[in-house]
């Protein structure tokens, strides 16, 4: 039982730093919260001689949670209208607009 936990506790922790790495937001507390567990249930079925892999691991898990929470909390998505484009765009409308009244021309 102890393999078990401590392959779905390594899988899950992995996942957990991967989940945190990438913007998925909080997405990434689920495979956090499982690793936990599953960390959790590793230490209480290790001997007194066993107990570094699963602190180790929770300590992991409770760093990506802090850095999942820190880029929730800090990091604002924001829209920033580019006027560049817009007037860019404007322009080719222009453009476009004078090519097909002049083809209109050339046809009459």
């Amino acid at each position: 039982m102890r393999k078990l936990f401590l392959v779905l506790g390594i899988l899950f922790t992995v996942l957990a730093i991967v989940f945190s790495v990438l913007p998925m937001g909080t997405i990434a507390f689920l495979p956090i919260g499982v690793a936990i567990i599953f960390c959790l249930l590793l230490l209480k079925k290790a001997a007194a001689n066993q107990k570094k892999l699963p602190n180790f691991l929770l300590i992991l898990c409770v760093l990506s949670s802090v850095f999942v929470l820190g880029k929730t909390l800090l990091i604002k998505d924001e829209v920033v209208k580019d006027s560049k484009f817009e007037k860019e765009k404007m322009e080719t409308k222009k453009e476009a607009k004078k090519e097909l009244e002049d083809l209109e021309k050339d046809l009459e």
